[in-house]
This record gives structure tokens, C-alpha cells and sequence, in this order.
């Protein structure tokens, strides 16, 4: 960085954007990866590009500008209360809805019933394993984390027991 000037939030939002947005589209033309895909690989290897360049240029401090950048980020408040709305309205965009309207029946089922049930076995599994290791986990308790994990399945598993789940015109 230059000397005397500093990473703003503001800063680091912009190139976080045109970082993604570039490396997206050298993802989509040239890797075709899948896009979480492609992203992920591409920041890794950013990264990697980051820490070459402070090995290879002594006097860069790239490295240590970006680490006490990362420091000084409440993550907590960061993804709840910035980033989470703008995930979630990702993936909404993506929901092809042609695809739910066939298989509305399945989803409906699993993300009801399938849901209550998965929330009693994962609860009463995870009750039950407290009380053999000995942990005093109330089961209400076990019960929210069975809700907490159980309603992340049922709209995937709707689309992979779909025949034509992964096919999509255009």
C-alpha cells in the first residue's frame, strides 16, 4: 500500500466487488468451473499471489497491510448485519422457479413433515449422546439444535430426487 494511505471499509467493499466480478467472468470464459467453485480456487490463489509478492518484493508490506485490514473486521457484525441480505438475495436470484413448480409437491412434504421429523431424530440423537457422554444438555435445547439443522436439506434433496433436477435450458 502506499505509504500514508488507508484501507477504508468503503475501499476494501470496491475491490472485493471488481475482484469478484473480474475472477467470476475469467471463471466463466476461460475455467468453467462452477461458479462457488471458481471463486474459491480464484481467492486462494489471489491470496497465494498477495503472499508471493511479499516474498518476492522485500520491501512490501501488502501482506501485513491486508492482515491488520482483516484485524481491525467485526466478522459478526460484518456477514449479519452486511453481507447475509445480499447472500440470501443471491441465491434467490438463482432459484429456477420452473424447477419448483414441478417439484412443489416433494418440497413441500420435506420442508414440513420431513423437517419436524428430522428436527425429533437429530434432537432426540443429540439428547441421547449428551446423556451417554454425560453431558446435561436440556432436550429443549437438543430440540433447537435439531430445528437449526435440519431445514438446510429438504429443498436440495427435493432437486436431486427430481429426474431432470440438474438440467436447465438456456
Amino acid at each position: 500500500m502506499i505509504a500514508g494511505l488507508a484501507l477504508t471499509p468503503l475501499d476494501a467493499a470496491a475491490i472485493l466487488i471488481v475482484l469478484a466480478a473480474l475472477l467470476g467472468y475469467l471463471n466463466h470464459r476461460f475455467l468453467k468451473l462452477p461458479p462457488s467453485v471458481g471463486l474459491t480456487i480464484m481467492g486462494a490463489v489471489s491470496s497465494l499471489i498477495v503472499i508471493g509478492l511479499d516474498r518476492l518484493l522485500p520491501g512490501s508490506t501488502m501482506g501485513d497491510d491486508v492482515a491488520r485490514f482483516l484485524a481491525g473486521i467485526d466478522f459478526h457484525t460484518t456477514l449479519m448485519d452486511g453481507m447475509l441480505s445480499f447472500l440470501l438475495f443471491a441465491g434467490a436470484l438463482h432459484v429456477d422457479w420452473s424447477q419448483m413448480r414441478r417439484g412443489r409437491w416433494p418440497i413441500l412434504v420435506l420442508s414440513t413433515i420431513g423437517v419436524l421429523i428430522s428436527t425429533a431424530l437429530v434432537g432426540g440423537g443429540f439428547f441421547g449422546l449428551a446423556r451417554l457422554i454425560g453431558l446435561d444438555i436440556a432436550l429443549i435445547w437438543c430440540l433447537v439444535f435439531g430445528a437449526l439443522i435440519s431445514p438446510t436439506d429438504p429443498v436440495a434433496v427435493s432437486f436431486s430426487v427430481s429426474p431432470s433436477a440438474g438440467s436447465r435450458s438456456g
